[in-house]
């Protein structure tokens, strides 16, 4: 599992990103992959998966 801080999540969009913590590479999140409601700053961990687009964070939780 990567781990990472939420950059930005436009609730009503249903997306945002996730900069990942080892690479600092910022990555796509779409509402469909989360497993947990995520806001702006929460530490995440999240999959790497190929989509259409490019590579998309999936099986998003929130972390303590």
């Amino acid at each position: 599992m990567n781990k990472g801080t939420v950059k930005f999540f436009n609730e009503t969009k249903g997306f945002g990103f996730i900069k990942e913590d080892d690479s600092a590479k910022d990555h796509f999140v779409h509402v469909s992959g989360l497993v947990d409601e995520i806001r702006e700053g929460d530490q995440v961990e999240f999959e790497l998966e190929e989509g259409k687009r490019g590579v998309n964070a999936v099986n998003v939780r929130v972390i303590q």
